[in-house]
């Protein structure tokens, strides 16, 4: 692989395919790569470094299909399959969720597809979050992909926690290196009087797993802040006070606009 820079920022190229950072923390747009096509195993690896160094990347004007996703994601790991989820997933196809998943499940519980969004907009309280967080192996990444969009909103915003931990000044970082937090599967909702079935169904099945405050990453070493507003409960071994209190701390820290990425969505986007 050969690499070029430029003069202030990188802009890391193999075999016509481009690396372009878009944020000072967080964030590069990829060009030149036919994502449904085959890729080179350079390309691969340029595109594995660009992940980890930039902790999300987007592509455009992509042709992705089912089976062109899920081939994909083979080329960087073994794709989740969730049991229960893949029960609604395209046929064929258990490791893909879809926006009309979710609304099916509205739809078992009794709701219209425009109620069920109508639920989640006024239900959901945080809605910063870790894919799948509150399981004990979450997920190293995920692959998102954009068939329709609306014409306007939608769009996804991601943080860089590597970079929100090192922000934070050494006493703090020496601090939480040593604490560990329960993750539970509804935190981010609130019943309220009326709700609807499918937030108690949550509430009622909640799955919890503990974690550290802080994650070291397999493969490049950094230390993460290992938290979310949607998934992390309290932080185990102190007051429930004191972990709100350090709770609002760190999340206000992980979302900090210097650590943040917002990307508008096309047909044919992906990001991962």
């Amino acid at each position: 692989m050969t690499t070029d820079r430029t003069a202030g920022e990188a802009a890391d190229r193999v075999a016509g395919v481009e690396v372009r950072p878009v944020a000072g923390n967080i964030g590069a747009e990829i060009t030149g790569a036919d994502l449904a096509g085959p890729l080179d195993d350079a390309v691969v690896a340029l595109i594995r470094q660009a992940v980890l160094r930039w902790k999300v990347v987007f592509f455009r004007g992509q042709r992705l299909d089912h089976a062109g996703h899920v081939a994909l994601a083979r080329r960087f790991g073994d794709p989740v399959v969730l049991g229960r989820r893949g029960s609604v997933s395209p046929a064929g196809f258990p490791e893909v969720e879809t926006t009309a998943d979710r609304l099916e499940l509205g739809g078992r519980f009794g709701m219209e597809h425009a109620e069920w969004l109508d639920r989640r907009r006024h239900t959901l309280l945080r809605g910063w979050h870790c894919d799948h967080g509150a399981r004990i192996d979450p997920p190293a990444a995920t692959i998102l992909r954009a068939e329709t969009v609306p014409p306007y909103g939608g769009d996804t915003t991601w943080a860089n926690l590597a970079a929100a931990y090192a922000g934070l000044s050494a006493p703090v970082r020496a601090f939480v290196d040593g604490l560990r937090a329960e993750h539970r599967l509804g935190v981010g909702y609130q019943p309220r009087p009326g709700d609807d079935a499918y937030v108690r169904h949550l509430l009622d099945h909640q799955v919890a797993s503990v974690h550290p405050l802080v994650r070291v990453h397999p493969e490049t070493g950094e230390r993460v802040l290992f938290v979310n507003g949607y998934y992390l409960e309290r932080i185990t071994g102190v007051s429930r006070p004191e972990s709100a209190a350090l709770l609002e701390m760190l999340l206000e820290q992980a979302v900090r606009p210097e650590y943040t990425v917002r990307f508008r969505w096309e047909p044919g986007s992906v990001a991962f």
